[in-house]
C-alpha cells in the first residue's frame, strides 16, 4: 500500500494519540480504518506504554472519504492556526527579553 519510506519520512507518520488532537478521530475510527484496509499501521511502545503508529496521508484519505474534505480541510486549518498562535506567543517572549537585555546594554554605554 504504502512505499516503505514513507515510514521514515519526518511528518509521514503520526500516533493514535497525535490523530485524536490533530484530527479529533478517536481510537475506533482507527481501528476501524485499519480492519478495513484502508490505514497500514505498526505497533510501537514507550516506557511500556504502547501505541498505534499510522501514516498521515492514509488517515487523511481516509478522513476526506468518511467525515468529508470539507471537515478535514478545517481540522487542519485549526491545527495550523493553533501553531502560527503558538510560535507568535513564543516569539513575543523572546522579543521582551532581548528588548529588555537591549535596555541593560545600553544603559552600561
Amino acid at each position: 500500500m504504502a512505499e516503505s519510506n514513507e515510514w521514515t519520512m519526518a511528518g509521514a507518520t503520526l500516533s493514535d494519540t497525535t490523530a485524536h488532537k490533530e484530527y479529533g478521530v478517536d481510537q475506533n475510527f482507527i481501528v476501524n480504518g485499519i480492519k478495513a484496509g484502508k490505514l497500514e499501521y505498526r505497533k510501537a511502545s514507550m516506557q511500556g506504554n504502547p501505541w498505534l503508529r499510522i501514516l498521515r496521508s492514509q488517515l487523511e484519505k481516509l478522513i476526506a472519504e468518511e467525515l468529508g474534505s470539507d471537515y478535514l480541510s478545517t481540522v487542519k486549518n485549526r491545527t495550523e492556526l493553533k501553531k502560527i498562535k503558538k510560535e507568535m506567543t513564543d516569539l513575543k517572549k523572546r522579543l521582551d527579553v532581548l528588548q529588555a537585555r537591549k535596555a541593560e546594554i545600553e544603559q552600561t554605554l
